[in-house]
């Protein structure tokens, strides 16, 4: 049986420039994160030849093409796997369509487990690269290429996104103390709302030359709040670029909030909130605040009607945490 342990992520500024569409004219860059709630990918061997993989639903089949679960289908493929396992997909968050990139985050940990389960160890760089084409070259999803990278590679990166498709993982680096007193400051609601990321990223696709210079400004606010985790200097400036690149972002489409949505953002403004974002596309999952820990209970009383989702930054990236093979009918 082997088990692989995968991070969710929150993201931070420069979201829609990791799209192809936006990077093959001039770099993207995207700050982000991953967070201690996480998917796991369980696989073990079968007596029979039959391929069993249990998730929302139970697919047991003869071949891995008969499959309906096209991400698990094309990880199966990918690593060469045939037939004769099981596999689960557990999760701490209860669907998708969070924004917390919980797709890319199970494409990353399939491929991790199903390559150890194969008795063959894989980089970072080639977990992210992997998970890249299957979601978005393989199955054709309008995404980005940020949630495979920070899945693969774990705690707080910058990523840039070259012109000639090479993807540059830039580690912040800072001491505990610092990553603990930021990661202090923030909060995560959950909106009530679930939504299919795909048709707000094509339609951000759609626009992305006619909004680059919106994106542009959203970029550019990376390095920014690099640099004030680096130096450990006044947190609550971060909460401002929040606050501007927030508004930035509901620019590029109306699909990215909603009245819901805003009214939840004003009511943490009002709290003492410094700023915040969705996180992920858009239009529904988890609301991102930053909120200096003074003021955290006001918001939280003035939320209560959400559900706060707690979480810690994580450091690392998808791992194995349970490897023991025993073929006893090989």
């Amino acid at each position: 049986m082997i088990i692989s342990q995968t991070p969710l992520r929150i993201s931070f500024a420069g979201g829609g420039t990791d799209l192809s569409k936006f990077w093959r004219k001039e770099e993207g860059k995207v700050l982000a994160s991953t967070i201690d709630k996480y998917i796991y990918v369980i696989i073990k061997k079968r007596f029979g030849d039959e391929i069993v993989l249990n998730y929302t639903k139970r697919e047991t089949v003869n071949s891995v093409l008969e499959l309906k679960h096209d991400l698990v289908r094309e990880a199966l493929l990918m690593t060469g796997i045939k037939s004769g396992v099981e596999i689960w997909t557990p999760a701490d968050i209860p669907s998708s369509g969070s924004g917390l990139g919980s797709s890319s985050t199970l494409t990353v940990g399939l491929l991790n487990a199903f390559y150890t389960f194969q008795g063959t160890q894989v980089t970072a760089e080639q977990l992210a690269q992997e998970s890249c084409n299957i979601e978005i070259d393989i199955l054709g999803k309008p995404i980005g290429k940020q949630d495979q990278y920070i899945a693969a590679y774990g705690g707080i990166n910058a990523l840039t996104f070259n012109p000639d498709k090479s993807v540059t993982v830039d580690a912040i680096k800072a001491s505990n103390h610092s990553f603990r007193v930021f990661g202090s400051n923030l909060l995560l609601f959950y909106t009530g709302i679930t939504r299919e990321s795909s048709s707000i990223l094509t339609k951000q696709k759609s626009v992305t030359n006619n909004k680059r210079e919106i994106l542009t400004q959203m970029r550019d606010q990376v390095p920014v709040i690099q640099k004030l985790i680096v130096n450990e200097t006044s947190f609550n400036n971060i909460g401002l670029i929040l606050d501007k690149t927030w508004k930035l972002k509901k620019q590029i489409s109306k699909k990215i909030s909603n009245p819901i949505i805003d009214e939840m953002y004003q009511k943490a403004l009002d709290s003492g909130a410094l700023g915040g974002k969705i996180s992920g596309a858009g239009g529904g999952g988890f609301l991102l605040l930053y909120v200096p820990r003074e003021n955290q209970n006001s918001v939280r009383k003035a939320l209560e009607n959400y559900r706060e989702f707690p979480f810690m930054l994580e450091p690392d990236g998808s791992k194995i945490i349970f490897n023991i093979k025993r073929d006893y009918w090989k």
